[in-house]
């Protein structure tokens, strides 16, 4: 039985148990209905007060029967409430705990952040299609009705990097941004390109303006609701007519280079405001870190303070002889991969780790850059235009002067035979492509640090 079923019964015994009191009273001592019911309650509930007249023998005999079905049935009642109360809680506590199980055992699943008009058809698509996801939510009072409607969710800010991780990022097959605004999306997709390389990645973008900021950032497409729609209208028109039309869009994707700025003591920019700084530094402020919370377009007005961190994104087009860091104190790295997104966010963690990380995006680039600045390490992409990975690793080893660079093939190929191609040709490693982008890195550090 139900605990509210319990409490049902309860009621019910308890009221049975003053209709008994009721009319015992009435008929044995012969009170009044008014008389017959304060003495039943009274009575049940032992508060102590004096009876109404005094009692005969029948009636403190039957007085001493209403005490005792009327504690028993107060007993049950109170049981009844306090497992009620517990029983929820536990549910609660139960339910989440079983979640976040299904969560933590996710593969090849979707990524939802954001539980807003869009992400309701998303998620509604999602389920049709009989696919695995899981919800990430802000509000609340969002978060009540995905446990109503017994969903995979995890309440809190998509962006932070712990709760991606939660979500199982690093297994997931795609990732739909869908917050309400688009700095938020385009923190989020920075944050999951960094955290999984080969995730697929859906933004929403309000501003036809952030579409291409967003896609530089690590999106593979963006959405912009209103546009597509009134795109859809349009060509429904047009096909009415005869006269619709297909057309092919191309972005010119440019490297985007995130980078934080720390203010120290001694920095210049201490105790200007986010205003001045922007103008002098002819860059836009798009966060602010200080004591361990994150602002997404902070108030220009803002002074700076010690231990502060400024994010700011520079736009480059992507140029093979453009290294991401110029400095002769660095070890020069190349980076072969024709994925623009791929290319710029590797050069940037390379470079987090003290590498000079330089790109080129074809095998026969690759090798021409080789040659030229002999870094220590090539990290080289299997499929390439013009030159594949196993010849740039085969041609390299052909030339003496190239012999003490270190090869490392990156590959999705998990094949055997590819691996041992790979090492035939000359690659001193292969590294199967992974959503740990601190993989590759690490293998690069520990290769030339043997």
């Amino acid at each position: 039985m139900s605990g509210k079923n319990r409490i049902i019964l309860a009621i019910v015994l308890l009221v049975l148990v003053i209709i008994i009191g009721v009319v015992g009273y009435m008929s044995i001592e012969n009170y009044s209905l008014m008389e017959s019911f304060y003495m039943s309650v009274i009575t049940i509930t032992t508060v102590g007060f004096g009876e109404v007249k005094p009692l005969s023998p029948a009636g403190k005999g039957f007085t001493t029967f209403l005490i005792l079905i009327g504690f028993v049935s107060l007993a049950f009642m109170g049981r009844a409430i306090v497992e009620l109360f517990f029983e929820r809680i536990w549910n609660i506590s139960f339910k989440l705990k079983n979640m976040r199980s299904k969560i933590s055992k996710l593969k090849e699943h979707y990524i939802v952040c954001g539980y807003g008009r869009v992400g309701k058809g998303s998620v509604e698509y999602l389920l049709n299609a009989g696919v695995e996801f899981v919800i990430i939510e802000h509000s609340h009072e969002q978060c009540l009705e995905l446990q109503k409607e017994n969903y995979l969710f995890i309440e809190g800010d998509a962006s932070r990097e712990n709760i991606l991780l939660n979500a199982k990022i690093k297994n997931a097959k795609g990732l739909l941004a869908l917050l309400n605004n688009d700095p938020d999306n385009l923190f989020l997709v920075l944050t999951a390109r960094e955290l999984n390389p080969t995730l697929n990645i859906i933004s929403r973008a309000e501003d036809p303006m952030s579409e291409k900021k967003i896609i530089r950032a690590g999106a593979d497409k963006v959405i912009t609701p209103y546009i597509n729609t009134g795109k859809q209208i349009a060509n429904m028109v047009l096909n009415e007519n005869d006269d619709a039309f297909f057309s092919s869009e191309f972005n010119e994707l440019t490297k985007i280079v995130p980078q934080w700025i720390d203010i120290k003591t001694g920095s210049d920019m201490l105790g200007k405001t986010i205003a001045v700084v922007a103008e002098e530094m002819n860059r836009i402020v798009y966060g602010l870190r200080r004591v361990g919370r994150d602002f997404i377009f902070p108030d220009e007005n803002i002074v700076l303070k010690n231990a502060d961190k400024l994010l700011v994104l520079d736009d480059e087009t992507i140029d093979k002889n453009k290294t991401v860091v110029n400095s002769k104190e660095l070890k020069k790295l190349v980076i072969v991969d024709d994925n623009p997104i791929i290319l710029h966010l590797y050069a940037r963690l390379f470079q987090k780790n003290g590498f000079c990380p330089i790109t080129a995006t074809n095998g026969e680039e690759g090798f021409d850059l080789i040659k030229q600045e002999k870094p220590v390490a090539a990290v080289i992409d299997y499929m390439l235009p013009v030159l594949s990975g196993i010849e740039l690793c085969s041609q390299i080893r052909k030339d003496k002067e190239l012999n003490n660079i270190k090869l490392i093939l990156f590959t999705g190929d998990k094949e055997e035979e590819t691996n041992k191609r790979a090492l035939q040709a000359g690659a001193d490693e292969v590294v199967i492509k992974s959503p740990d982008a601190q993989e590759i890195i690490n293998t690069v550090i520990d290769i030339l640090n043997n």
